[in-house]
Parts: C-alpha cells; sequence; structure tokens
C-alpha cells in the first residue's frame, strides 16, 4: 500500500471516530487546540463539558493563528485549505472572513460530508471541498492564502512548497500550524500513530526558502497546547466509563479508546517537555503584497 492510500484508508477509518468525539459540527476540527489558562479539571467535570472545551480549544487555535496572520484587518478573498479534515477550517474561512475555500482533502467520503457542513453553516456557495493530492496540485495564482493544519507533516516538504509558491498570487501567504519533532527518538511513535511523516523547524525553513518564500512570523504555542492532550484523554476515559456501564457503542471500542488513552499520556509529556513542539508559521510569497 503506498503511502499516501495509507493516509486516506488512515481517514476513512477516524472518520466517526471524529464525528463522535469533536462533532456534531458543523466545523468539525481533527487538530490540537490552545489552552492559554493552562491546567483545567477533568475528574470533576461532564464528558459533555470536556467535549465542550476540547472543540472550543481547537477553534480557538484556528482564530488566534488568522489573527495573528492579519486575515482580521486584511481577509483573503481565495483560501487553499491543504489537508482540510472534515472542513471545520474550511467552513471557519469561509465564515469569519467571508473568503472563497478550496478544501484539498484525500479522503473520497469527506468531500460530501464537507459539502453538507458548508450548507449547514450557510457557506455551501463559499467552499468546495476537491479530492486530490496536494503534490499534483496544478494552479497557478489563484489563491491569496494557503492554509495546512497538521497536514504538512504527511507531504513531501519540497513539493508542498513548490507547488503552493506556484498556486498563491504575489505576495500571498501560506501558514502551517504543525508539530515539530526535537527529540528524534521518538518520531517512529508519532509517525506510527499517526501515519504521518513529521520533520524538523529547518528542514521547513529550508524547504520554503528554496520556493521562495520568506519566514514572516513565527510563535512557538506548544506549552499552550499541552493540556489539550490531558483534556482529550479524559474524554477518552469518560467515554470508556460510559460503555463500561452498559451504555451503548456509537464509534470508539474499548480497545480504541484504550490505545488512545495511553498514546495521549505519551503526547502530553512529550509536549510538556517539549521534545515535540507545534509552532505557527507565517510564510510570505515574493512579489507586491
Amino acid at each position: 500500500m503506498s503511502d499516501d492510500a495509507e493516509v486516506s484508508l488512515y481517514y476513512h477509518r477516524k472518520t466517526q471516530e471524529i464525528l463522535h468525539k469533536y462533532g456534531p459540527g458543523p466545523r468539525v476540527h481533527f487538530h490540537v487546540g490552545l489552552f492559554p489558562d493552562g491546567i483545567l479539571p477533568t475528574a470533576t467535570v461532564s464528558q459533555g463539558t470536556l467535549a465542550r472545551r476540547v472543540v472550543a480549544s481547537q477553534e480557538l487555535i484556528v482564530e488566534h493563528a488568522a489573527r495573528s496572520w492579519g486575515a482580521y484587518e486584511k481577509p483573503p478573498r481565495r483560501v487553499l485549505d491543504i489537508g482540510c479534515g472534515l472542513g471545520g477550517t474550511s467552513l471557519y474561512w469561509a465564515q469569519a472572513h467571508g473568503a472563497s475555500v478550496t478544501g484539498l482533502t484525500v479522503a473520497a467520503e469527506h468531500v460530501t460530508l464537507i459539502a453538507r457542513f458548508a450548507r449547514q453553516a450557510g457557506v455551501g456557495r463559499r467552499v468546495s471541498p476537491v479530492l486530490g493530492d496536494v503534490h499534483e496540485l496544478a494552479a497557478t495564482h489563484v489563491y491569496d492564502a494557503a492554509y495546512a493544519n497538521e497536514s504538512s507533516g504527511y507531504t513531501d516538504r519540497a513539493r508542498l512548497f513548490e507547488v503552493v509558491a506556484k498556486a498563491l498570487r504575489p505576495g500571498g501567504w501560506f501558514g502551517i500550524q504543525e508539530h515539530f519533532v526535537r527529540r528524534p527518538e521518538w518520531l517512529g511513535f508519532i509517525d506510527g500513530y499517526y501515519k504521518t511523516r513529521l520533520g524538523t523547524r529547518e528542514e521547513y525553513l529550508a524547504a520554503a526558502g528554496a520556493a521562495g518564500f520568506e519566514l514572516e512570523a513565527e510563535e512557538d504555542v506548544t506549552d499552550a497546547v499541552a493540556e489539550f492532550w490531558m483534556q482529550s484523554m479524559a474524554w477518552n476515559t469518560a467515554e470508556l466509563d460510559r460503555l463500561r456501564a452498559g451504555g451503548a457503542p456509537v464509534a470508539w471500542s474499548p480497545r480504541r479508546l484504550g490505545e488512545s488513552t495511553v498514546a495521549h499520556g505519551k503526547f502530553f509529556r512529550l509536549w510538556r517537555d517539549h521534545a515535540v513542539e507545534t509552532r505557527l508559521l507565517l510564510f510570505r510569497a515574493g512579489g507586491a503584497g
């Protein structure tokens, strides 16, 4: 099985789990979130509260990135959302900034879901989900901005920056939210769990520079992200308790919940210790802004 086929299958199998944990939508995200105030209680709150916290944190990190990148002062008219998942970020750009968004996904079934969510959110005409591989993107000077939220880790970075540089209008920007490995001994564990290919900050900067991009802004949000793993792990535990008490299974099996909970505990320690870092990077293409 090719890497691309493996990633597509991974997201196919994850769809119902994502909807159950991070839904119901219409803005459904599958990425980490921001907890700027640090540690919050988990054992004394309901599963519903945990779910709302997690979704709110996902929304907050998207909004924070957009604000930091100047999208509120100068909204991009056309946005390419690379690896858009179930469309949460695509809907955000359309709803919050009035952008026309192309949401690129490798999961065929997500195209229909994203289109339905966009209609529910009232932005059906502004969000266009497309089944495709970013490595094969052929657009030329189409977009004002490109966005990759925890999807660039699945790509060949040199090719990613090449195609995005071509797809952007002169002066356009490329915003990335991604995890960067600082302790390479953990790379196999993370890549194996998420079927990804994480890299280093230096690799990204080199690929961006070769494609003509300049790094305009960078923010390390690792400390504010670490709590996401604790809140998410607490939701897993609450769901496992619900099933053990006789609740009807929805999407997650006890085995999968157990695997995810163990992994989340490791992720929390890795992020807390900065063995892995989450960064927001803003690259600017050449030409007049």
